[in-house]
């Protein structure tokens, strides 16, 4: 089983930046992949950014270079640095991790709600 526990949502405003954090636990590795999702009112979830390693980090092309992704690997947190926010970004943010060792499973945060207005 693995926990995941968000922080960093909120409200900001239009150009403004907000650093989100995902911490893991439970049985999670270092090669299991760890992203970032986001979901808004009668939308589908969708794909933000996803990383294995700090090599080969994955985004939404709706995101490309303005949202980071990273992870720490001894603190089994994976962050999103989001900056030049636009006030279509505001979602729900849910931390993801595909985590097993043999097998994946999909594990899922609670979310936590960004908000980007003026």
């Amino acid at each position: 089983q693995v926990q995941l526990v968000e922080s960093g949502g909120g409200l900001v405003q239009p150009g403004g930046s907000l650093t989100l954090s995902c911490a893991a636990s439970g049985s999670i590795f270092t090669f299991n992949p760890m992203g970032w999702y986001r979901q808004v009112p009668g939308k589908q979830r969708e794909l933000v950014a996803t990383i294995i390693s700090a090599d080969s980090p994955n985004y939404a092309d709706s995101v490309k270079g303005r949202f980071t992704i990273s992870r720490d690997n001894a603190k089994n947190t994976v962050y999103l640095q989001m900056n030049n926010l636009k006030p279509e970004d505001t979602a729900v943010y849910y931390c993801n991790a595909k985590a097993g060792y043999y097998t994946f499973a999909d594990y899922w945060g609670e979310g936590t709600l960004v908000t980007v207005s003026s």
